[in-house]
């Protein structure tokens, strides 16, 4: 396994939590706009298709939710080794924590795709 600064991964990490932050506010917009549609359609199908958007908001929000805390958990026990070493931050080396990055890759293809789905619904009943 590859072994990166601990400084790096800690600036990496800081990036993935401000994503994660990002996609919850931008996710509250999307949720907005969905009760725009919702409360101006009340056919039975557009209806059906604001719950199932909704739906797959609320999974995303729960995942970014996940991802943010354990990033936070990774970050303390980088604080914590740091605490306990000789070593300064922008010298020490770990394992990459690849299967995080691939998680966040994963997440954040999922909300862009999602997002996709969204403006093209909302754009046909707004």
């Amino acid at each position: 396994m590859e072994k990166k600064l601990v400084y790096d991964m800690h600036t990496e990490h800081i990036q993935w939590i401000n994503k994660m932050l990002f996609y919850k506010d931008e996710m509250k917009v999307m949720q907005n706009r969905l009760s725009e549609v919702a409360g101006k359609n009340t056919n039975q199908e557009v209806q059906a298709m604001v719950e199932h958007f909704q739906n797959q908001l609320i999974v995303q929000n729960e995942q970014a939710d996940i991802l943010k805390h354990t990033i936070k958990q990774y970050e303390n026990t980088i604080e914590f080794h740091l605490e306990k070493s000789d070593t300064a931050a922008d010298k020490l080396r770990w394992d990459d924590h690849s299967d995080l990055r691939g998680k966040v890759e994963m997440f954040e293809k999922i909300i862009n795709e999602l997002r996709a789905e969204l403006i093209d619904f909302i754009a046909k009943y707004i």
